[in-house]
């Protein structure tokens, strides 16, 4: 089957969005080196086709350069007012929202952060794009990167975040249209060279990356203890209460089960966090709090620390087997019932009448602060990462919840020590609100959208744990070496293949695109964002004077349905 026919036969709609990378070129030579390196946008490749309605990528950026003042911002996208800041307007005090209000307090290199509140709503076409000015030059910039007069030293950086709407789908980076010359022959560099030789691509170094914060700024791993808070609520596991989400089987920790539940995800997502903290040689240590509600009679709200924090990460994969039978424990009986009790029924379908009933998510988030106060390490970065399906409410026992915005704010603010950051998942029908107005940095205000996932389809679960994790280890370096090195790794086949879950072991450039390994990214609009930086070593000298070098890039989609993530040109 030719892919226009699995076009035809499966619907399957394709985007190319196009945020070009590229230097075309006039060279405008100077006294000293004048290479020009322009980097220019174009909306589609030709060829394909898009059905409306069912796959769309959306893409925003923030680019800067500096040309030995720091970091300046070039242009943006949106960029409400022009200034080269990525902004939107918005009903607040400042009357807008921007890249500058979301700086990582802890990196003294970070000036903001691409908005994390840009979604498929509201991200704006390309066509309303402003690509900024020059800020050597002053020239107005007609294409995404526009710059004239590159010398040794410059260096620049564009974070692209990628929103994939409706469908989940496989996401390619691509590079076409390179071209690299000799520009003008000047006479430093014939003194140098015999032949005009196009080198800039190889004078330019480059570096690839996923940039998991979105700060146009690569991370490196820092200690940090971590708190994995889950919902152990009964609506995460019955059918009665809708914890089934899907007939599919799924195999979680070597066992498979005939349909697919909340709290597998959260296994799966879960485990899969450890996993890969493990294989990168973090430094962390990690500790797992669940909660529920209260049964009759019940005197204490069921919550508890089903791991105490610790630095040997297969003690709490362990921990976090076999979550279905863990979570029926917990509902089942009469108290104390803590899990590992062995008196609940882990079948989704069975009754499930008289288990436990109630949310007390603030309980929850006090017992993991507790646990990073008593255990926790001096002098680290602490984590409380909360996931609930539901919103607080009482149980059928003697206590009323507290309040978990309370909670949360209390976590933040220290009181108990450590001050925590706080990140939330809201999942499904959870209370958007109140998980959203928990979530935010140590020492900060609840509500930050930087620190809040909103999970509409449980499915997803594991890639946002996938990305969490990804946050807490190094950033994942994609490639990095010369620009040509990443051009070439671009522009070879379909591109670079990316990885919807950086917490599984897949390498871009080795692995065969339909590598297991490799996850489609969540169709749910989730912001992700790969970073490109690029400089010119104050070393280099005459040889590339005058040289250009063009290139365009892109981004490439397929929907994960029907087709298994090898690429535009194979059958489904």
């Amino acid at each position: 089957m030719t892919d226009n026919e699995n076009i035809d036969t499966v619907g399957l709609s394709r985007r190319t969005l196009l945020a070009g990378l590229g230097a075309v070129g006039v060279a405008s030579a100077g006294a000293g080196l004048g290479t020009t390196a322009y980097f220019n946008d174009t909306e589609t490749f030709e060829g394909n086709t898009l059905t409306a309605g069912q796959l769309d990528l959306l893409v925003d950026w923030q680019q800067t350069y500096d040309f030995g003042e720091g970091h300046q911002f070039v242009s943006a996208h949106p960029d409400h007012d022009g200034d080269g800041e990525q902004s939107i307007a918005a009903d607040n005090d400042a009357e807008q929202i921007r890249y500058s209000d979301f700086p990582d307090d802890e990196d003294e290199d970070s000036n903001g952060a691409n908005i994390p509140v840009l979604d498929c709503e509201n991200i704006p076409p390309l066509s309303e794009a402003d690509f900024g000015t020059d800020p050597v030059t002053g020239e107005e910039m007609e294409t995404l990167v526009q710059f004239s007069d590159v010398k040794p030293g410059d260096s620049g950086e564009i974070t692209f975040s990628l929103h994939l709407c409706d469908n989940p789908g496989y996401i390619w980076m691509q590079a076409g249209n390179v071209s690299e010359g000799g520009g003008a022959f000047t006479e430093p560099e014939s003194l140098l060279q015999g032949d005009d030789i196009a080198d800039l691509g190889d004078a330019i170094e480059a570096t690839l990356w996923y940039d998991e914060d979105c700060d146009n700024v690569y991370d490196g791993a820092e200690p940090v203890d971590i708190m994995l808070t889950l919902d152990f609520s009964g609506s995460m596991l019955y059918d009665r209460y809708d914890g089934v989400v899907s007939e599919d089987d799924i195999t979680v920790g070597g066992t498979t089960y005939g349909e697919t539940t909340k709290i597998d995800l959260v296994e799966l997502g879960t485990r899969q966090f450890v996993d890969y903290l493990q294989s990168q040689g973090s430094d962390v240590q990690v500790g797992v709090a669940y909660f529920d509600g209260e049964g009759s009679g019940d005197t204490e709200p069921r919550t508890g620390i089903l791991q105490p924090l610790t630095n040997d990460l297969s003690v709490v994969d362990a921990a976090l087997d076999g979550l279905r039978q863990k979570l029926a424990d917990v509902v089942t009986g009469n108290e104390p019932s803590t899990p590992g009790d062995g008196d609940g029924n882990p079948n989704p379908f069975s009754n499930a009448s008289g288990i436990a009933t109630g949310t007390y998510i603030g309980e929850g988030v006090d017992d993991a602060q507790a646990e990073l106060d008593l255990n926790g390490r001096g002098g680290v970065e602490y984590r409380n990462i909360v996931l609930s399906d539901g919103e607080s409410f009482n149980g059928t026992g003697s206590n009323t919840f507290s309040d978990p915005v309370d909670a949360a704010d209390d976590a933040r603010a220290a009181s108990p020590n450590p001050a925590t950051n706080v990140y939330t998942i809201s999942v499904g029908s959870a209370n958007d609100g109140v998980l959203s107005a928990m979530a935010g940095p140590a020492g900060g205000a609840g509500g930050d959208p930087a620190f809040f996932n909103d999970v509409d389809d449980p499915l997803v679960v594991p890639s946002v744990f996938g990305n969490l994790a990804a946050q807490t280890g190094n950033e994942k370096v994609i490639i990095d070496g010369s620009l040509a090195d990443v051009l070439d790794a671009l522009e070879s086949g379909h591109g670079i293949p990316l990885d919807g879950n950086r917490a599984t072991p897949y390498d871009e450039l080795s692995d065969p695109a339909d590598d297991e390994n490799r996850d489609p990214f969540a169709g749910d609009g989730v912001m992700h964002c790969v970073a490109l930086e690029w400089g010119l070593p104050f070393d280099v000298g005459n040889e590339v004077q005058g040289d250009t070098l063009g290139f365009d890039l892109g981004f490439y989609t397929e929907q994960a349905r029907h087709n298994d993530g090898s690429g535009p040109e194979q059958a489904a």
